[in-house]
């Protein structure tokens, strides 16, 4: 049996948990947008061409923001093709997947789709291919009531009210090579700061995410952020940060500790964006929007066989979750609570079928990845304020980041309903983990609820909800749990992820 103790206090917070922090994202890439949301032929779609199954499961989620239309996609994008009469749209290539993009989903029917969600819009411009003058025209289209060229112009299309879009991201991984439009930082820099200044001048109520770093393993990482931010700290709110992990040569000790190196990541940003606060003697501080992560196995082929380039909507990087990717994201998305002080916006990536937190069949099911769980019972239960929690815990040995703790945790206190929600996983793969945890300070004494994600009989590590099996793995209750004289003590199984909430009786 291995063994950790936390310790909580309600004195001890690092903030309130920030309503952008549980988010997803939405690209025009492969089969996310078209046969995963949009798909008027399925017998579910509604009046808009929409997916029920897809739009109830995601209500089920419950995304607070939705990052669109990408990614690599918004580098070549030009967003007058996606508005206006459907028939009248043009069909284009996207360089950035190799394939046609037909324009049958745009701006107003993403628009439609998030007010039915429920979501906020984090609006993507193309400062790839495009630049300052595109982005303006197009938060005019959205913003403006009536009375100027765009938004007449998408009132002749049918809305005449504005859609309001309040955050907005300046260009994507600009720092990449990969990425149409790569640019050094001082590049980029400058036309971050000239973009977001001409922007505000239209909607001066508008909040802007400079892009930073692909990876913390990118060459140019801390002084992309350094340079972008020296030119663009004025001009701008957030900088963003995207990280993708995944399981290498068989090491799941090594993955399942990838949260190390996502609090690193932030911790070191962090660092950078305030060093520039005091170089520049700047009031404001500049907050984390941690806009793409996930688990994604980037080693295996992107395309599935016999996908042709130019082709539409093809299958490209439709990743099948284990239980292992489930225990990661759970660790991840707690190393996004603990620093939720200065990331105060995330979007894991994607939300169908691409890396996605659903998958879909055209014409066909819909249905929750192992991902998905971690995340839904954590945006709906992390309520109120982050608490700081102290762990000591047994440690294991990894190739990557050396020992490791066995548990990992997050936690929350909401005062209103008073309840503190434990987030836990236990990365030993072998042993269950006997967790201790001090409730010093908080009038708690009963078990409210307590599930648990784990292999069961007849599953390993690897088991997945694939097509025929969409609920292999989901949540079960977790019965070893107690609580006496203010301290909880919990058992959690080998390899799991778990979320145990104790309020007052």
């Amino acid at each position: 049996m291995r063994n950790a103790r936390l310790t909580l206090d309600p004195a001890f917070t690092v903030g309130p948990v920030p309503h952008r922090l549980f988010g997803s994202f939405v690209e025009h890439m492969g089969r996310c947008v078209y046969t995963g949301i949009f798909e008027p032929d399925h017998p579910t779609a509604d009046e808009d061409g929409l997916r029920g199954d897809v739009l109830e499961l995601t209500k089920q989620l419950a995304p607070t923001v939705v990052r669109y239309p990408g990614g690599n996609f918004v580098s070549g994008f030009d967003w007058e093709d996606s508005v206006g009469p459907r028939e009248e749209r043009p069909r284009r290539i996207d360089r950035a997947w190799r394939s046609v993009e037909t324009n049958q989903f745009g701006l107003a029917e993403f628009d439609s789709w998030a007010r039915k969600v429920g979501t906020e819009t984090m609006m993507a411009v193309n400062l790839g291919t495009r630049g300052l003058q595109d982005a303006c025209n197009l938060l005019e289209y959205t913003n403006l009531n009536s009375g100027t060229k765009y938004s007449d112009l998408r009132v002749a299309h049918g809305t005449k009210d504005p859609l309001d879009i309040k955050l907005w991201c300046l260009g994507n991984e600009l720092d990449g090579p990969w990425q149409t439009g790569h640019k050094t930082a001082h590049e980029y820099g400058r036309l971050a700061a000239e973009t977001g200044m001409a922007m505000r001048s239209i909607d001066p109520d508008i909040e802007l995410v400079a892009v930073g770093s692909s990876s913390r393993s990118m060459p140019t990482f801390g002084e992309w952020e350094s340079t972008v931010l020296d030119l663009s700290y004025h001009a701008v709110d957030y900088i963003s940060c995207h990280a993708y992990y995944e399981e290498k040569d068989g090491d799941a000790a090594s993955f399942l500790a990838s949260a190390v190196d996502m609090d690193l990541f932030i911790d070191q940003v962090v660092a950078t964006a305030d060093a520039v606060r005091a170089k520049g003697k700047h009031n404001k501080r500049i907050n984390i929007s941690f806009d793409e992560w996930n688990v994604w196995y980037q080693s295996r082929p992107h395309h599935a066989p016999g996908v042709q380039p130019w082709d539409v909507a093809p299958r490209v990087i439709e990743d099948e979750y284990s239980i292992t990717d489930a225990v990661v994201v759970g660790t991840l998305l707690n190393s996004l609570l603990r620093h939720a002080d200065r990331v105060t916006i995330g979007a894991q990536a994607q939300l169908v079928n691409v890396i996605g937190l659903l998958r879909s069949e055209a014409g066909g099911e819909a249905w929750k990845q192992t991902i998905a769980h971690p995340f839904e019972q954590m945006r709906h239960l992390a309520t109120g304020d982050v608490l700081r929690v102290a762990t000591t815990s047994d440690k294991y040995e990894t190739d990557k980041f050396g020992d490791v703790d066995v548990v990992d945790a997050s936690a929350t206190w909401n005062d209103d309903t008073s309840t503190v929600s434990l987030f836990l996983v236990n990365r030993d793969q072998s042993e269950a983990a006997s967790v201790e945890v001090s409730l010093r300070g908080f009038d708690v004494s009963k078990v409210v609820n307590a599930k648990v994600l784990a292999a069961t009989e007849g599953q390993d590590r690897h088991t997945t909800n694939a097509t025929g099996s969409h609920d292999q793995v989901g949540l079960r209750p977790l019965q070893d749990v107690s609580i006496v004289d203010g301290v909880a003590t919990v058992v959690l199984p080998p390899l799991s992820w778990a979320v145990v909430q104790v309020a007052k009786a």
